[in-house]
């Protein structure tokens, strides 16, 4: 798969695209190994760390940037697109930002790879893209979707197939929380969402190991998901720093209770005084903020609805 291959890595200078070439470079014969990212100063580092090697070339640019990605994307036979923005919190404060990138960006890789005649591109995508509950699972559901039906333009042997790998918290990996937790001063609390959040772990070699298989099996359309542990996040915390103070945060959403109707808070209060109006309104806890049509209370038989149809339509 990988021997005589030009692979190009989008975000290449992450934490993924980094480990993934030293992989590459230390266990195949590439032709060349592309790194395409939009950090100048990473890549002087990378290219310091990885000076022995002859056949890893470096390409400044931007996901965002579609005629970059033309010109980065002549002669490269394998693309993996791991370039996204991922910071939940930051990306709830500039969404369409996640929007350019994860989404705009994903689309201008497939764009280029279809003209540039690329053989395989692949997706990195999360496990927070099912069921999302942040804009960063969103834009990477809608990640998923664009790759998945781009197939549909490929027509023939030789064209250019997409598939997606879907995967959690990889072990290791820059700005995860693993990395968060043990960077914690002594004394500093750990902030916890809810005690029973839970979260996928995988490993560098086990993402290897699954990027691998996803692009010498595809043949354009999976989504591949590798099955991995599972651990609660307070177990977690009680492992990588037993007797630390554990700060129960509360789901970020706000949903207040009006008796006709309910209301959602932004995650992202304004300024000002606009939210006092429901500082005294009942907040819902827990299992009060599923509103979901299988769990409502309220139901309509055959009679109810025959006389709403009677008079509403």
């Amino acid at each position: 798969m990988y021997n005589n291959k030009a692979i190009l890595i989008t975000g290449g200078t992450g934490s993924f695209g980094r480990s993934y070439a030293r992989f590459l470079l230390e266990n195949f014969t590439p032709k060349k190994v592309i790194i395409f990212s939009r950090d100048e100063l990473k890549q002087f580092r990378m290219q310091e760390e990885f000076r022995m090697h002859k056949n890893i070339r470096f390409f400044l640019g931007d996901v965002r940037d579609l005629a970059r990605l033309q010109r980065a994307f002549e002669g490269v036979d394998i693309v993996v697109h791991a370039a996204a923005l991922k910071q939940v919190p930051a990306l709830e404060y500039n969404p369409f930002e996640a929007v350019q990138t994860n989404i705009v960006g994903s689309q201008n890789v497939i764009t280029a790879a279809l003209d540039q005649g690329v053989e395989k591109v692949l997706l990195i995508s999360s496990d927070k893209a099912a069921h999302p509950v942040n804009l960063y699972g969103a834009t990477k559901m809608c990640a998923e979707r664009i790759f998945i039906s781009s197939n549909v333009y490929a027509g023939g042997s030789k064209a250019t197939r997409f598939s997606v790998v879907r995967y959690g918290n990889v072990l290791g990996s820059r700005g995860s929380i693993v990395e968060t937790i043990l960077k914690k001063e002594k004394g500093e609390p750990l902030n916890l969402t809810h005690p029973d959040m839970t979260r996928f772990w995988i490993t560098l070699d086990q993402c290897f190991a699954l990027v691998t298989y996803a692009l010498t099996s595809m043949v354009g359309g999976e989504t591949f998901i590798p099955k991995v542990p599972s651990m609660k996040i307070v177990d977690l915390f009680r492992a990588l720093a037993p007797g630390k103070k554990v700060e129960i945060a509360g789901i970020r959403r706000t949903v207040v209770d009006l008796g006709k109707y309910f209301v959602i808070l932004p995650d992202i209060l304004m300024g000002g005084n606009r939210y006092t109006k429901y500082r005294k309104v009942r907040k819902t806890k827990g299992q009060e903020s599923m509103y979901t049509s299988d769990t409502n209370k309220e139901w309509l038989d055959r009679d109810a609805l025959m006389e709403l149809l009677s008079t509403n339509v």
